[in-house]
Order: C-alpha cells, then sequence, then structure tokens
C-alpha cells in the first residue's frame, strides 16, 4: 500500500501549526506527544499503522469549522475520524496531516417521537440511540456488529448496514438530515425531519462518502416502532452450498426477515466458546432468520421458512421461545467477529457483495481459495442482501503470511465483481481496496466520482489518499471554477 509523499513544508511547520490550532481548540484539545498519538495510529484495520503529525479533539462545530478554515488557507491534510472502527483503513491518519477526532460530540440532542426522529452529534455511538428511545418502544434500525462503540458520524462515512439492514436499509435509508463542516469552513444543513426533495441529492452523496466530501457534526436519524413480535430461529445446514441455496429460496418466497445471516462451522464454533448462544456445533453452516410484525404473521412465515429450509435439506431447525432466547442467538452472531478472534492471532476481515442467487458457487470458490493459498477462513455474513464478510486467519509474525491474506482476500473482491457483485457492501473502499477500484469501474467512472470530490475539496485536504487509486489534479478533470473562499451548491443554509 502506498500512501502519498510527505509534505516536507508541512512538516517545518508543525511548532506553528500546533500553536495555532491550541488557540482555535485550547486545553487539552491538542495532542503532539509521539505516545499520547499512539492511540490514533491506525483503526480496524491493524495491519497499517500511521502516526498523525498532530490530532484534535474538538467539542463545538465552531472549533471543527475553524480547524478546517485554518487547514485549508494553509494547506494541511485533515483526516476525519470517529471510534476507529473503520475495517478499510478509512481513518487511518497522515504523517503530515491533522487527525480530527469527534469523539467529544457525544450528545443526544433531541428526541421528537412525533416525528419518528432523533437529532445526535457525530460521536454518539450506534447502540446509544436505541438506548435513548427504547423506553418509549422505539429503535434505531442499523446495527453494525460493533454497533456498542461504532459512531453514528462513522456510520454515515461508510454507509453502515447490520444484521436488520435486509429489511430496514443501511445508514442511508434511515438518515434525515445532517450539519456538516466544509473544507473552507462553511457549516452546512441538508435535509432535517423531512427529507429533502429538491435539487441534488446532497444527503446521499454525503453518505458513504468516507470522510472526503465534509466533516459531519450532527446527524437527524430516523427511528422506528419496535415490531409487536420478533422471533428467531437457528437452521443447521451440512454444507455452506446448502445454507447458500436456503437464502435464496426464502428470499425467492417473498418473505424479507428483519435479519437473515449465515455463519460457516469454524464461526459457529468460535461464538458457541465464546457466547453459548445454543449453536448446533455439528451444522457446516448456520442460518440465523428473524420474522417479525403480528404475532399471527410471524407464526405464518415461521411455517413457510421452516418448510423452505427442510426442503433445502436443513438437518435442524429451532425458533426462540423467548425474548431472552432470541437476543441469545443475535449475541453469538454480533460477537462472531471477536470470538474468531481467539482462533488465530490476526484475522483479515473482508468486505464484499454479491447477488443472493451465487451464493453457493462464490463460497465454494473461498474453500478452494483456502486450500490454495493456505489460510483458513471463517465465514460471517448479511446473507439477505449478499453482503459478505470472509474473515481471513493468518499470523503476522510469520514472514509473508500478511501478503498471502491481502492477495487471498484481493482474489475473493475480485470475485465478488466477477460474479455481478461490488467491492464494498458497509466497510467502505478506504485504503484496503483503493488500488481494486479498477476492477469494478472504469476510468470514466473514477474521474467522474473525482469531479464529486473536486466540487467540495478543489484540494484534495480532506482525507487523502484513499478511495482513489489514481489522483487528478482537479484541472485535469475540468471541474467548474471555483473562487478562493467559494464553495458549490450556493442554496444550502450555511451559518
Amino acid at each position: 500500500m502506498k500512501m502519498p509523499a510527505l509534505d516536507e513544508g508541512v512538516l517545518s511547520r508543525r511548532s506553528e501549526i500546533i500553536a495555532a490550532l491550541r488557540r482555535i481548540v485550547p486545553g487539552e484539545g491538542v495532542i503532539v506527544d509521539e505516545d499520547e498519538l499512539r492511540a490514533y495510529e491506525s483503526d480496524g484495520l491493524t495491519a497499517y499503522r500511521t502516526l498523525p503529525m498532530i490530532a484534535v479533539l474538538p467539542s463545538t462545530t465552531a472549533q471543527v469549522s475553524a480547524v478546517l478554515k485554518y487547514c485549508a488557507d494553509n494547506r494541511i491534510k485533515v483526516v476525519p475520524r470517529g471510534a476507529g472502527t473503520s475495517l478499510s483503513g478509512g481513518a487511518l491518519p497522515l504523517g503530515d496531516g491533522v487527525l480530527l477526532s469527534m469523539g467529544k460530540f457525544n450528545q443526544v440532542l433531541e428526541v421528537d417521537l412525533e416525528n419518528r426522529c432523533a437529532r445526535v452529534q457525530t460521536g454518539v455511538s450506534n447502540l446509544a440511540i436505541t438506548e435513548a428511545v427504547e423506553h418509549e418502544g422505539f429503535y434505531y434500525a442499523p446495527d453494525p456488529s460493533s454497533q456498542i462503540v461504532c459512531t453514528i458520524g462513522g456510520n454515515v462515512a461508510e454507509n453502515s448496514g447490520g444484521v436488520h439492514c435486509l429489511k430496514y436499509g443501511l445508514t442511508t435509508n434511515n438518515v434525515l438530515g445532517l450539519e456538516a463542516v466544509l473544507i473552507n469552513g462553511d457549516i452546512v444543513r441538508i435535509g432535517g425531519r423531512h427529507l429533502q426533495a429538491d435539487g441534488y441529492d446532497l444527503l446521499g452523496v454525503l453518505t458513504g462518502s468516507e470522510g472526503l466530501l465534509a466533516v459531519v457534526t450532527e446527524v437527524t436519524v430516523r427511528l422506528l416502532r419496535k415490531p409487536e413480535t420478533q422471533r428467531a430461529l437457528l437452521v443447521g445446514f451440512d454444507s455452506s452450498e446448502a445454507g447458500g441455496a436456503c437464502v435464496a429460496a426464502i428470499i425467492g418466497d417473498g418473505i424479507i426477515p428483519g435479519g437473515l445471516e449465515m455463519m460457516d462451522k469454524p464461526a459457529i464454533n468460535a461464538a458457541e466458546d465464546f457466547v453459548a448462544a445454543g449453536y448446533p456445533r455439528d451444522a457446516e453452516a448456520l442460518l440465523i432468520v428473524e420474522l417479525d410484525g403480528p404475532a399471527i404473521e410471524v407464526d405464518e412465515l415461521i411455517g413457510r421458512v421452516r418448510t423452505i429450509a427442510e426442503r433445502c435439506g436443513a438437518n435442524s431447525v429451532k425458533v426462540s421461545e423467548s425474548e431472552e432466547e432470541r437476543q441469545r442467538f443475535w449475541a453469538g452472531r454480533k460477537a462472531a467477529f471477536p470470538a474468531v478472534g481467539r482462533l488465530s492471532p490476526d484475522y483479515y476481515c473482508m468486505d464484499g457483495t454479491i447477488p443472493r442467487g451465487r451464493l453457493p458457487f462464490v463460497l465454494q470458490r473461498i474453500a478452494e481459495m483456502s486450500q490454495q493459498y493456505g489460510l483458513r477462513c471463517a465465514n460471517v455474513f448479511h446473507a439477505g442482501d449478499g453482503n459478505l464478510h470472509p474473515l481471513i486467519l493468518y499470523d503476522a509474525n510469520k514472514p509473508g503470511e500478511l501478503e498471502t491474506a491481502e492477495t487471498f482476500g484481493e482474489e475473493i473482491l475480485k470475485l465478488c465483481v466477477e460474479v455481478g457483485g461490488v467491492l464494498t457492501g458497509e466497510h467502505g473502499v478506504g485504503v484496503e481496496k483503493r488500488d481494486l477500484m479498477e476492477v469494478q469501474f472504469d476510468a470514466e467512472d473514477l474521474e467522474q466520482q473525482q469531479r464529486v470530490k473536486c466540487a467540495f475539496d478543489p484540494d484534495n485536504l480532506l482525507n487523502p489518499g484513499k478511495m482513489f487509486p489514481k489522483l487528478h489534479r482537479c484541472a485535469e478533470l475540468g471541474r467548474m471554477h471555483i473562487h478562493k473562499g467559494q464553495m458549490p451548491f450556493p442554496d444550502i443554509p450555511r451559518f
């Protein structure tokens, strides 16, 4: 992986930059000590590490605005960071840049149950949103496995999903509005308590933009009523291919479960050792199927899913009989990533998406690649929407194993595109998939994406080195002419 060359001119001004940032964010808001900066040297993709030049911890939107304006005026790169749970290197810092940590933006600002929404600061954890409203019978639907710690700002950056994204959508389907700060310091509001239908879909552009376009400081999220009934089934199979075929059959029968997840035998046993969720240890593949809605409807769907599963060769079917048991079924799935970490010193978590009907073929090819590369692979993924999360097990202390794991992972992602899928479902591109973008997109596609980047960030200062394998100067792409200090989209409310 290659990152941009360090800007020696910026590094030579480090003391001056530190002094300026301390005037903007006084007290303990600027971190410069090398040992303290270690906390920010990587995100969840720990194979790659870089010490940031400086870390800044603002506590107000005005401070974020002033930091970005100062960095823009002085051509200093900025990397936004939430909780650092990104698995694609999206929050990997730069040695000549400012790491902008949003951890102090941790307040639920308003709960509006009449309009079924909430306004929260960007550093609020995903789970904290549900905890703030569950006593009233509401919840926030997207639920990544890291929801206890990942932030809503990071979820917006990566368009995160979770086990319930099949029926209730990813982050983009559950965000109504944003407050964001542009690189020139302008504070803008997009959307709000209702969908903003006129003009450009800037809410859609910013959601999933991986910190390349703006720094989000506040999010208005959609709240949902908790379903009357929720029950989950554990369905075991003798092969991953049979489990994959069952996934396609359930969706093909017109059933959209609240969640439809799949785990293979290594992941099943790791999770069972870790959580004691009640998983069948002898199964080669396990589906977790959650059905929700009115009780009479759920009972009907359970019978239909059982029939489909048996037709697909299921060797076991277990239905939750209590809310505690349902939660236990999901506890094993949500703990699968750390549980697999007990099997190997290191693992490389992949993220690609394929058409559901190709699940059996792709799982078979992954098994063959595992033999080819000599590395074990545990599969845990959102089967309902074809979002794969193969976990490649390796030992970074053994020479060459990390490189082998990366090559194995690249082959999985190329396979996803080959069968009609895409490089990422929810983890983003970051640095991990940056050099594979040309597998999915041609040069014209990538240039058009970079034109959007240029419209928001003409000097390429926000999170540079991520997403694009080849960078062009904005002038080369024929971007609109923007006067210094002026930003496009003049109809956006600015503060």
